[in-house]
């Protein structure tokens, strides 16, 4: 039987990306994403020869992890490996939003990473696996206009960290991404196509973070800044600026209307 991987965002952008490399290296997939499309990133993975399960639920509902975990413990054969990739933004000034924007963030990257690694955890502990994280650069900064979206990836980075420590001696590998800037639809879903991250022309390739991790999380890696080295350099600063000026220069990029107009 092959390896089985569980891929949440699973149908576009870096899980996409991440999703082909596993399936090329012999691993079965279960792929996750809230839209019909993740039905479509199914049809096209099975060109590489191995199973291909689409789950096609929402991850910000209790509901939509329950049944994502259902296919799992109901699908034959374990769980090898664990990819927790989905996750959105929301662009604009905190109190010009609605609350619910916010809400509804936090119930995606961090509720269901939590609820997720509890029910699934014990199979990749089984099977002495590997889990891959992807969190984000702006786990490492304050992120004014995105203001909810760094914070929970500080969550999930440092969920990741403690996790890690405490499942030391069950085998298994738990590596965190930490992408900067992708050439995806992540900021223009985000709403923030006025701004400078709404150009994707300056950003990395999804293929090249995709690779950057899926590297890492096979050689027990546990944590790296995923991008070009304009990006590493960016997380190597990150480490000794200080929170206000990281501050003041998110906002200088994610502040609505930044985008120079060509």
């Amino acid at each position: 039987m092959k390896p089985r991987v569980l891929i949440t965002g699973g149908s576009a952008g870096i899980g996409y990306e991440l999703a082909k490399l596993l399936a090329s290296d012999g691993y079965d997939l279960i792929i996750n994403g809230a839209s019909k499309r993740v039905h479509e990133a199914a049809e096209s993975l099975r060109s590489y020869g191995g199973k291909v399960i689409a789950v096609q639920s929402d991850l910000s509902y209790p509901a939509g992890v329950d049944e994502l975990v259902d296919v799992v413990k109901r699908s034959e054969g374990g769980l090898d490996v664990l990819v927790l990739n989905a996750g959105i933004a929301v662009g604009g000034a905190f109190l010009d939003l609605p609350l619910e924007q916010h809400l509804h963030l936090i119930d995606l990257n961090i509720m269901s990473t939590v609820r997720l690694c509890h029910a699934l955890l014990p199979d990749v502990i089984v099977a002495k696996g590997k889990v891959l994280m992807v969190s984000s650069l702006s786990a490492t900064t304050p992120t004014p206009f995105e203001s909810v979206y760094g914070p929970s990836k500080a969550f999930m980075t440092s969920f990741g960290h403690g996790l890690r420590e405490e499942l030391r001696d069950t085998g298994i590998t738990l590596t965190l991404l930490h992408p900067g800037a992708t050439a995806t639809e992540f900021h223009a879903r985000a709403g923030m196509g006025t701004t400078a991250f709404g150009d994707n022309s300056w950003k990395n390739d999804p293929a090249l973070v995709a690779q950057q991790g899926y590297n890492a999380m096979m050689a027990g890696v546990t944590s790296l800044t995923g991008g070009d080295e304009a990006t590493q350099a960016a997380g190597r600063d990150h480490l000794v600026t200080s929170e206000e000026e990281k501050a003041r220069r998110h906002a200088e990029q994610a502040r609505p209307g930044s985008r120079p107009q060509s």
